[in-house]
C-alpha cells in the first residue's frame, strides 16, 4: 500500500486523540474494559528505574509517533514483502485495518485491549460485543463494523472533546501516528498498526517477559526511536492494571 491512508473526502474521520492516560482509561472502561486496568503515561524507553513504576506485566504498549519520510521509506519497504493478513479466528493476535480518518488512537486502544487476556473484557458489554463480531470477519468485515459501531464513534468523540489541549477538527491532517505493540496468543511481540499490510511478529517472548521488557522494548518501540534520530515527537503509554 503505497498510500494507506483513508481517502480524505469520502472516509469517515473522528477527532484525533490526545495521548492522554485518564481519558484513554476512561474511553476503555466506557466501552466495556474492566475497572481494574488502566492506561500509563511512560516516562521513558530506555531507563529502567522510570519503567519500574509501572505495574507488570504490562499488555501494551502504545506509542505515539511523527510518520516521518524516513518512517514511511522503511514501511514501504517492509510493506512490499510482506502478504495482505488474512484473518481467522485462532489467529495468535486480532488486528483491525484503519480506514476511519484520524482514528488510530482508537485502533491503538482496541488493538491493545482486544489482545489482552479475555478476563479484562466485561462480558455483554459493547466491547465484547466487538471483539466477538469482529473475530470471524475478514478484514474489510472488521474495517466496516469499525465504521458503523456508534457506540465506538460516541465513547471515543466524548474522550476526544475532554482532553488537555485544543481538539483539532476531525478533517485536520494530522502527522503523528499510534502504533501498539502486545504480546499474543503464540509468546510473540507483534507490532498493531491498522495503517499495514496486517499484524507484524517481531519476535519472541519469554513466558514472563512483557512489552516493557528489555526485550520487547528492543524489538519494538525503541526501534522506532532509533530509526528518528533525535526527533522528539515521541511518547507511550501502557496498559497494565492499575495502581489500586
Amino acid at each position: 500500500m503505497s498510500n494507506p491512508d483513508p481517502p480524505t473526502t469520502t472516509a469517515p474521520a473522528f477527532i484525533p486523540l490526545e495521548a492522554n492516560p485518564e481519558l484513554m482509561t476512561s474511553l476503555l472502561t466506557n466501552l466495556g474494559m474492566s475497572p481494574t486496568l488502566a492506561l500509563h503515561d511512560v516516562y521513558s524507553l530506555t531507563d529502567p528505574d522510570l519503567l519500574s513504576f509501572i505495574p507488570r506485566p504490562a499488555y501494551a504498549l502504545l506509542l505515539v509517533f511523527p510518520i516521518t519520510p524516513t518512517y514511511e521509506s522503511h514501511r514501504l519497504a517492509e510493506d512490499s514483502l510482506l502478504p495482505d493478513h488474512v484473518p481467522t479466528p485462532d489467529y495468535p493476535v486480532i488486528w483491525f485495518r484503519q480506514t476511519i480518518r484520524n482514528a488510530c488512537g482508537l485502533m491503538g486502544l482496541l488493538h491493545a485491549i482486544a489482545n489482552s487476556p479475555a478476563e479484562f473484557i466485561t462480558p455483554d458489554s459493547d466491547l465484547d460485543r466487538i471483539v466477538k463480531t469482529a473475530l470471524p470477519l475478514d478484514t474489510i468485515g472488521r474495517a466496516r463494523l469499525l465504521e458503523t459501531e456508534e457506540s465506538l464513534a460516541r465513547a471515543h468523540r466524548a474522550a476526544a472533546e475532554r482532553g488537555d489541549t485544543a481538539a483539532p477538527e476531525a478533517t485536520d491532517e494530522v502527522d503523528l501516528h499510534y502504533v501498539a505493540f502486545v504480546k499474543g496468543r503464540d509468546g510473540g511481540l507483534w507490532e498493531m498498526d491498522g495503517r499495514r499490510k496486517g499484524p507484524i511478529r517481531r519476535g519472541e517472548l519469554d513466558g514472563e517477559e512483557d512489552v516493557l521488557s528489555e526485550k520487547g522494548l528492543v524489538l519494538g518501540a525503541r526501534k522506532f526511536l532509533e530509526r528518528e534520530g533525535g526527533d522528539l515527537r515521541f511518547s507511550a503509554v501502557a496498559l497494565a492494571r492499575g495502581y489500586d
